[in-house]
């Protein structure tokens, strides 16, 4: 799979050498075809010639050679020093001769847990976080939906102001709003782990216009 900057998928590249090495046609004109530069068409039918067909998959941006990498001795000696003494980069950096950076790139590549996680006398994980094995979560969202229902207010017969302006007035006017109602609810949707939403308590009697 070509990479997000890519001019040419892999079958554009192999669309460009057939055209050039079956076709026999100048690699100028097929680079103008395609969109791309003469280096670029150039560069595709040397790897194909070079390779064959794999060489026109994308190769990795790392180096062949890397001298300041960290040897694998000296990350193990970074964690058995943060085993030992359970402290954080900062001070283990002095300890070890490792730059403090460089430690939190070794113990996050090797998944070690932070300080907070562990306990302070035996250093045996407790996860005293948030972030806990058991949680009461889904892997895809929508997996399990909760259904709340809550009371938003108190609705006189015949529908509120919004649906007849008329019979709301007139129950205002006789009173009746406060002695024949029903209640509304509105369902709303959580997802787990969310808090629940609580409802409001209303007082009774006549609303408010308005309300």
């Amino acid at each position: 799979m070509s990479h997000a900057n890519a001019r040419l998928t892999v079958h554009g590249r192999r669309l460009l050498v057939a055209r050039v090495l079956d076709d026999r046609r100048p690699v100028s004109h097929v680079a103008k075809e395609l969109g791309v530069s003469r280096q670029c068409a150039h560069r595709w039918v040397r790897r194909f010639r070079e390779a064959g067909l794999e060489g026109l998959a994308d190769r990795s941006s790392r180096p062949h050679r890397m001298p300041g990498k960290t040897s694998p001795g000296r990350e193990q000696a970074v964690l058995a020093a943060r085993a030992r003494h359970r402290v954080g980069p900062a001070r283990l950096a002095p300890l070890t001769g490792v730059p403090a950076r460089t430690v939190s790139r070794i113990l996050a590549r090797h998944r070690v847990p932070p300080l907070s996680w562990l306990d302070p006398v035996t250093g045996a994980v407790i996860r005293a976080a948030r972030s806990t094995a058991h949680r009461y979560e889904h892997s895809d969202p929508g997996d399990l939906v909760h259904l709340d229902v809550k009371k938003l207010g108190r609705i006189p017969d015949g529908g509120g102001w919004r649906a007849d302006p008329e019979q709301s007035r007139a129950n205002h006017r006789t009173g009746r709003a406060g002695v024949a109602s029903t209640t509304s609810t509105q369902p709303s949707t959580t997802t787990p782990g969310s808090p629940t939403p609580r409802s409001t308590p209303m007082r009774k009697g006549r609303p408010q216009p308005g309300s």
